[in-house]
């Protein structure tokens, strides 16, 4: 049966769904006024302070789901009412404080914030800047740092807090990876979302000559544990897709081609970074600029296959199923736009499915559109890295790959300082902004530890295992796949 990680996720999961309903009936304008009535009835507030509090927090949930602020170019969005203001003291003197004489947290601290009352050291919160010197200073770790959880999980530094002591996106930073959207306890963050555009886009395919097509992320094989995924592929197409068509195609695509611009261009770089996540690539342009040139000009394998799919259908729309906030910015990419025409999340999808009456558990199993198995292993950490030996291999390229794997924003935010300063060791930086690739991604059904060998597993599902052998019947050489980086 479909379970919900806690409260937020189910939360959100109802205003999406009830969108999608509205939407599909073609009543959602004249009616989304009735979403938060209907899922907060009142009389009496279940998590909020009073029952106007939850409806204007379920409010703004309808107007993000329905697309958001269009005067804001970030995915990622703050709902106001739904900020909590978090009032706690990130950093707090704990009882295994001393007192001792050296005094090294009043020393280091900037703003003079630390006092010393019975031999014991207090932080002024009212100047308090929460630089956190005092605790890195404090010989007896008596000082602890109860940081925000949105603040927290932002590896990018792209959030701060105002006087209100409510959270603030910095768009200059933020790389919309969604990180914040699933930490928020509160479920304060928010990504925008394509649903309702996807569902009109449905309607015209019934009207208009267009063929909306379906493609969905290799992490699939980590979501839906109460259903197959041939059920998920028939489910998908009884929304009214034309067809359901595995990304894990296009990323048979990258690999081939990423593998040839790497022989081509190593050793005058010295280094190249990957290009398939979107939010690694934001993070090098915003962060490391002067590491550009090393970047992959390769496509994403949505970008690939949605190419691919236009190339063979010129009534094609496509819309893309994965797990990934950071694919709803790339698609709105200068040299990018036109290629993938919506973005979904696997969240977006199960809501979707529900409006519609849908149960995935009694679908019959639909037959999935085949990818070698490299392709689809791209949905965990190393996955391209295994892919590009296994071309290297299979093309007899004359390429010294050293490749360094970076499992979330972390690591690769230490590759990239070290690949600043010329003491990489290797030559190919694979990032992956998520905890474990893909799989870990921040629209997933679940966050908990999933299990890489899951991904392994649906590989081997496959009915080629080569790349070249899943490409064979296409006409991948007059596909674009270069990015033009500005």
């Amino acid at each position: 049966m479909r379970k919900f990680e806690n409260q937020v996720q189910l939360a959100k999961y109802k205003v999406l769904r009830e969108v999608s309903r509205l939407a599909m009936e073609g009543t959602l304008i004249e009616r989304r006024h009735e979403i938060p009535k209907t899922l907060d009835p009142g009389p009496e507030a279940r998590t909020r302070c009073c029952i106007y509090k939850e409806r204007a927090v379920t409010e703004e949930r309808v107007t993000t789901a329905m697309g958001g602020d269009k005067s804001n170019p970030n995915i990622i969005e703050i709902l106001d009412a739904a900020c909590d203001a978090c009032p706690i003291d990130r950093f707090v003197v704990t009882e295994a404080c001393r007192g001792c004489l050296a005094h090294r947290c009043s020393e280091a601290c900037p703003v003079n914030a630390i006092d010393f009352v019975g031999h014991r050291a207090y932080i002024d919160q009212s100047k308090c800047i929460e630089c956190g010197k005092c605790r890195e200073a404090c010989p007896y770790n008596a000082i602890s740092d109860v940081a925000r959880p949105c603040k927290k999980a932002c590896k990018a530094g792209a959030l701060s807090i105002d006087k209100e002591k409510k959270v603030v996106i910095d768009n200059e930073k933020c790389i919309q990876c969604g990180a914040c959207v699933y930490q928020c306890p509160f479920g304060a963050i928010m990504d925008k979302s394509y649903i309702v555009d996807v569902i009109n886009l449905l309607k015209r395919s019934k009207v208009e000559d267009v063929k909306p097509y379906a493609i969905i992320a290799p992490a699939i094989s980590s979501q839906f544990t109460y259903a197959k995924i041939e059920q998920v592929i028939t489910a998908i197409k009884k929304l009214g897709f034309s067809d359901v068509i595995e990304v894990a195609l296009g990323a048979d695509m990258v690999a081939l081609h990423e593998t040839k611009e790497f022989a081509e261009n190593v050793d005058t770089k010295n280094f190249i970074t990957s290009s398939c996540c979107p939010a690694f690539v934001e993070h090098i342009n915003k962060n490391y600029p002067e590491l550009k040139g090393n970047m992959s000009t390769t496509v994403s394998p949505m970008i690939a296959i949605s190419r691919l799919i236009k190339k063979i259908d010129d009534k094609a729309k496509v819309v893309f199923i994965g797990p990934c906030t950071a694919k709803k910015m790339e698609i709105k990419q200068d040299d990018l736009v036109g290629s993938t025409d919506y973005v979904l999340t696997f969240e977006e999808l199960t809501a979707m499915i529900d409006a519609a009456g849908i149960k995935i558990e009694e679908c019959e199993e639909g037959l999935l559109n085949n990818a070698s198995f490299f392709g689809r292993i791209f949905a965990r950490t190393g996955g391209l890295a295994d892919s590009i030996k296994h071309v290297i291999e299979e093309e007899n390229l004359e390429a010294d790959f050293k490749p360094i794997s970076c499992d979330g924003l972390e690591e690769c935010d230490k590759a990239l300082k070290l690949a600043k300063f010329n003491k990489l060791k290797g030559n190919f930086i694979e990032g992956m902004a998520c905890k474990g690739g893909c799989i870990g991604g921040a629209a997933s059904l679940h966050h908990g530890p999933k299990d890489k060998k899951e991904v392994d597993k649906y590989g081997k599902l496959a009915l080629e295992e080569r790349v070249t052998d899943s490409l064979q019947i296409f006409e991948v050489e007059d596909i674009n796949l270069e990015r033009n980086y500005k």
